[in-house]
C-alpha cells in the first residue's frame, strides 16, 4: 500500500516502480530548495536541511489545499538505497553496517550519500557538493593558504569535524595545481565528491569501494604510479597514516584529511594511532615531512535580509623550525604560542580568526563565544582588531 507521498509523486508522473526516478525528483527538490542534505528514512517525510535547519519536504496532496509533509514507506527508501550501491557498497553495508558513495542528478549536480542500517531497515543522507570549484576567498579563508598548493613535497593536513569542509577546501587548492602545474595527481576518496577534468596536470581519481579496497593499499599502490601529489580523502588507521609519512618523506606532495578539533589535536591524533613505543619516532618522522595542518569549521553567519548562510574559521599552524622542534619534543602545550605570533607565517589561532569574524560583522557575539576555546582571549584579540592592532 503505497504512502500519501507516493501517490503524491506518482500523480507528478514519477513511478514507484523506478526507484531512479523517485530519487532524482528528490533531488530535484533539494536542488530547488538550495539545501545542503536529503535525509531519507521510513515512515518520514523527506528531510531537506536549508542554512543549518531541517525542514520537511512538502508534497500536493490533492485531498488538501495545503502542501503536506508525508512520509515514504520503507519500501521505497530500500529501493532508492539498492538504485545507489555497487556490489563494493553492498558488501560495506553488510560488514559494517553502512556505505558511503557518490552520484549525479540528471542536471549534473554531485551528492555523496550514506546508507546506513537502523532499527527499522534502511536510511539515507545524501549531502549536496558544490557545483564549482569555489576560491579560498569564497570559502572565508585566507588567500596565503595557495602556498600549499605550490608545495614540492611534504604533508598538508586539513582537519575539522564531518560537514566542516574540509573535501571543499582540498578540492580548491588541487584545482589550482591542476590549472598551473604540469604533473600527477592521484586522489583517493570515499567517494569521489569534485571530478577534476585535466587542464595542465595529469589527474586520476581512485573511489574506495569501486576502484580500491582501501585507503592503505591504494596508496601503496599509488607510489608505482609516478605521482607528483596524492590526495588521501582521510587517514583512519596506523598503516594509511604510516604509508602517507613515507610518501611524504620520499619526495610527494600529501594532502589528506583528519577528524581533530584543532591543529594541535590533529598532532596528536595522528601520534596516538601508534603503539607507545614507536610515538617518539612518529614525532620526529610528522616534524620532518608536516608541511602545514589547517583546522576549520563552519559557523552561521549574521542573518541579512532573511538569509542564513554560513562562513569557514579556521586555526592554521605552519611547520617552522620552531614548531617542527616543538612536535619532535612532544612539547604540544607551546605550539600555541607559535601560532599566536607566526601571523608573518600566515599562522592564526582559532580565537584570533573569530575574532576577526565578529569584529567584521560576519558572525554575532554569541556565536563567537560558542565557537572559540578561550573566550577572554578571543574578547581580547577583537579589542585589538578595533583598535586596529
Amino acid at each position: 500500500m503505497s504512502t500519501l507521498a507516493e501517490s503524491s509523486l506518482k500523480s507528478a508522473g514519477v513511478s514507484l516502480e523506478n526507484p531512479a526516478q523517485l530519487l532524482n525528483a528528490l533531488l530535484a527538490q533539494t536542488e530547488q530548495a538550495d539545501a545542503s542534505d536529503l535525509h531519507l528514512a521510513p515512515g518520514r517525510a523527506p528531510q531537506l536541511r536549508v542554512h543549518g535547519e531541517l525542514q520537511p519536504v512538502l508534497q500536493e496532496n490533492g485531498d488538501s489545499s495545503e502542501p503536506q509533509a508525508i512520509a515514504l514507506s520503507a519500501e521505497s527508501v530500500e529501493a532508492i538505497a539498492v538504485t545507489l550501491m555497487n556490489p563494493g557498497h553492498q558488501r560495506s553495508l553488510e560488514e559494517r553496517g553502512s556505505a558511503d558513495g557518490a552520484c549525479s542528478s540528471p542536471s549534473g549536480s554531485r551528492f555523496r550519500f550514506n546508507i546506513f542500517r537502523r532499527q527499522g531497515g534502511l536510511a539515507i543522507v545524501l549531502r549536496r557538493l558544490e557545483d564549482r570549484f569555489r576560491t579560498l576567498a569564497e570559502l572565508g579563508l585566507p588567500d596565503d593558504l595557495y602556498k600549499l598548493a605550490e608545495l614540492q613535497d611534504g604533508l598538508v593536513v586539513v582537519s575539522g569535524a564531518t560537514g566542516s569542509g574540509k573535501s571543499t577546501t582540498l578540492a580548491t587548492l588541487l584545482d589550482k595545481i591542476n590549472r598551473e602545474r604540469h604533473c600527477h595527481i592521484i586522489t583517493i576518496e570515499d567517494p569521489i565528491e569534485y571530478v577534476h577534468v585535466p587542464k595542465l596536470a595529469q589527474i586520476n581519481q581512485r573511489e574506495l569501494y569501486t576502484n580500491v579496497p582501501d585507503f592503505n593499499e591504494a596508496l601503496v599502490a599509488s607510489l608505482r604510479q609516478d605521482p607528483d601529489v596524492i590526495l588521501v580523502g582521510e587517514i583512519r588507521d596506523l598503516k594509511t597514516i604510516r604509508t602517507a609519512i613515507t610518501a611524504a618523506e620520499t619526495g610527494h606532495l600529501v594532502y589528506t584529511t583528519v577528524h581533530a578539533g584543532d591543529c594541535v589535536g590533529t598532532i596528536e591524533r595522528l601520534v596516538g594511532v601508534f603503539p607507545a613505543d614507536e610515538q617518539d619516532g612518529i614525532r620526529r618522522q610528522i616534524s620532518l615531512v608536516l608541511r602545514a595542518i589547517l583546522n576549520q569549521q563552519l559557523l552561521p553567519t549574521v542573518v541579512r535580509d532573511g538569509k542564513k548562510g554560513r562562513i569557514a574559521t579556521s586555526e592554521i599552524l605552519i611547520n617552522t623550525p620552531a614548531v617542527a622542534n616543538l612536535i619532535a619534543m612532544g612539547k604540544s602545550s607551546q605550539i600555541y604560542s607559535s601560532m599566536e605570533t607566526g601571523r608573518s607565517v600566515g599562522m592564526q589561532t582559532l580565537e584570533q580568526d573569530i575574532a576577526r569574524l565578529w569584529t567584521s560583522g560576519r558572525i554575532n557575539e554569541q556565536t563567537a563565544i560558542a565557537s572559540c576555546r578561550n573566550v577572554p582571549v578571543m574578547r581580547e584579540r577583537a579589542a585589538m582588531l578595533r583598535r586596529g592592532q
